[in-house]
């Protein structure tokens, strides 16, 4: 470790590697792509017959080869699966189906709102990985197969899909306000 630079101290004052600092940032992002694939295929189906359906179908394709190429990149890297973590995140999914959309019975523009943002947090997310693997690791020989800037570049084009019908679901949420 350079000179200033010190690993963490765990509880009990053992020392932590700073190599499982990696493994755990990419089970984070590998717990939050499965939790974006499993919102971004919901939200498609509630909206099956729009345009917005079409597009969010899309995008959980892309979602899910996105996670395929990080599940490589953790293979590469060597990096196991954290299942607790994976686990959470399914049953957050889940569980977040319960908020309250302002109707008792039926999905609401607020819903389709919310799951857009969300989705897109999601986005925001996954380029910033793709971005601190090409600073920290884009010269790993490890790595010499996975195309980062290709992940960031389609990164940039679903936020940018993602936020022209963000803000269609905003103005049918303020109008209907």
């Amino acid at each position: 470790m350079s000179e200033g630079r010190q690993s963490p101290r765990a509880a009990g004052g053992s020392t932590i590697p700073a190599a499982s600092y990696v493994g755990i940032y990419l089970n984070d992002h590998l717990a939050g792509s499965g939790l974006a694939l499993q919102l971004a295929r919901r939200a498609a189906a509630n909206n099956r017959s729009t345009s917005l359906g079409r597009a969010l179908a899309q995008l959980a394709r892309e979602i899910e080869e996105d996670r395929l190429a990080l599940q490589e990149v953790m293979r590469r890297l060597d990096v196991g699966k954290d299942r607790l973590k994976l686990l959470v995140s399914w049953g957050a999914e889940k569980f977040g189906r319960l908020k309250l959309n302002g109707e008792l019975l039926r999905y609401s523009p607020l819903s389709r709102l919310e799951e857009i943002e969300l989705i897109l947090l999601g986005v925001e997310g996954k380029i910033a990985l793709w971005r601190a693997l090409r600073h920290g690791l884009g010269h790993d020989p490890r790595l010499r197969e996975i195309d980062l800037e290709a992940l960031i570049q389609r990164g940039g084009s679903q936020r940018r899909r993602l936020e022209r019908h963000r803000l269609r679901a905003a103005e049918d949420v303020i109008a209907t306000g």
